[in-house]
């Protein structure tokens, strides 16, 4: 756990930071926002930002986006200041912490931020096999591809084999190679210099470089385009970057990892993928099956994921009945461990009673129940909707009114609203101030559970 500390923060610095150290974090401190971006672009990386709420956060969060820099921002200031926690969240920071600093407060922020989930729960013969050879080639710096649908746990397998390599006490830096333009994933990847293009603005180093010692994993590398392809084939072979703008290389100690969701083999032979490059990659294949062909996992999960959340959101778990887990069992799992996650944190919040029943597990294939229609009717999703009700109707329109639907729902809870939305809480804040702007009826904020500050 990296954790950069900016600003004076009043003297609280010395307190913050012994805190954190004695967390097992490994802290670092510049005084301004200039020297966080300097800190943050030289590569030296961070998990996690602690900034004094003093500081111009909206510079510093609109420079990481800008820049992509993908690092959480945590406000502090001294005091319980109401206004300085609005402005901080409103800027874009993902929570304010009150100064002096709190030990069991920021212990839980490091936790949540450096939670891993690294060990997986299983009990399928199948997947079982597939952890044995993970823990078989770990050890080693082979390339390895981890295979298989969407959800299935692919990034998270490529963090089990890191914590389980010699690199583990080294970085880990992944970088998703369907979510950024071409044009901007070769700076993401190998850096680039000071006026190299439009927008660069300082030096940046690149995630190679910010993974040396350690391990990088190319997530989804099959949408990688052709000829960003060659440069990286360049440089698993010679275990140098080029920064964009330089003509000198740099030499890295990196271990690869990549994942896909296709078939690679397939994806080769059509031309869309370099058959040298794919070689250079797939030293060692793990291939995760869907969830449907692991069903011994279901409800192993399913219970792993309701105590989880019954303890994010403060509520007593609850067990699954026997109706309950019949349904998951019977359910095809489209959407893999990922849609179960969701699942089950549904789950949790829509629950009554002893125990999580049918009620409470909505799936994008079953009805609500007569009990349930009227109360949660605006948790259905548009595709459960009567198509012939959409028609003529926008995009945005139909979005709207599922949001709208959805927190009337939750009582207002924006929290709640969120995590059944599947969106974060920030984004949908944003849609709601427009909404609001826009002359709708927005349902009031309700509870106070994670709604520091409500919108």
């Amino acid at each position: 756990m990296r954790l950069l500390i900016i600003g004076t923060l009043d003297g609280q610095v010395g307190a913050a930071s012994q805190i954190a150290l004695s967390r097992g974090a490994k802290v670092n401190h510049v005084d301004t926002i200039e020297g966080g971006l300097e800190f943050l672009r030289s590569g030296r990386g961070a998990d996690l930002v602690l900034a004094d709420v003093q500081e111009d956060l909206a510079t510093l969060i609109g420079s990481l986006e800008a820049e992509r820099i993908a690092v959480p921002v945590i406000a502090c200031g001294v005091g319980n200041d109401t206004q300085a926690a609005v402005r901080a969240i409103k800027a874009g920071a993902k929570e304010y912490i009150p100064l002096p600093p709190d030990a069991e407060l920021i212990g839980a922020v490091l936790t949540a931020v450096a939670e891993e989930n690294s060990d997986f729960i299983h009990t399928d013969a199948r997947m079982t096999e597939i952890i044995k050879l993970a823990d078989q080639v770990a050890p080693s710096d082979a390339s390895i591809l981890i295979t298989g649908p969407s959800g299935t746990g692919k990034e998270m397998m490529a963090r089990y084999l890191h914590i389980k390599s010699k690199r583990k006490n080294g970085p880990f830096i992944a970088v998703n190679c369907a979510a950024i333009p071409e044009n901007l994933l070769e700076s993401e990847l190998f850096g680039h210099e000071k006026g190299a293009f439009t927008g660069a603005v300082a030096r940046r180093i690149g995630k190679f470089e910010e993974a040396n010692g350690g391990t990088i994993l190319l997530d989804e590398i099959s949408e990688m385009e052709p000829r960003l392809q060659a440069k990286l084939l360049r440089v698993l072979q010679e275990r140098e970057v080029d920064r964009v703008g330089s003509n000198k290389p740099v030499k890295v100690n990196v271990r690869v990892l990549a994942t896909s969701n296709r078939d690679m083999d397939k994806h080769v032979a059509s031309g869309g993928f370099r058959e040298d490059l794919y070689f250079r990659l797939n030293v060692v294949n793990l291939q995760l099956p869907p969830l449907k062909e692991r069903p011994d996992d279901i409800i192993a999960l399913a219970r792993h994921f309701a105590a989880k959340y019954s303890e994010a959101n403060g509520i007593q778990a609850r067990g699954l009945s026997e109706q309950a887990q019949a349904k998951l069992l019977a359910y095809d799992w489209p959407g893999n461990v990922r849609e179960l996650e969701n699942a089950m944190h549904r789950s949790i919040l829509l629950a009554s009673g002893d125990e999580i029943g049918t009620e409470a597990i909505l799936l994008n294939d079953s009805p609500l129940t007569p009990r349930n229609t009227a109360a949660t009717a605006g948790v259905q999703s548009s595709a459960n909707a009567d198509p012939g009700a959409m028609v003529g109707k926008t995009v945005s329109e139909v979005e709207r009114e599922l949001i709208i639907n959805t927190l009337d729902h939750c009582l207002g809870n924006r929290t709640h609203a969120a995590t059944i939305l599947g969106i974060s809480i920030r984004t949908l804040r944003n849609k709601l101030k427009q909404y609001n702007s826009e002359g709708f009826n927005v349902p009031s904020p309700g509870g106070t559970e994670g709604e520091q500050p409500p919108l």
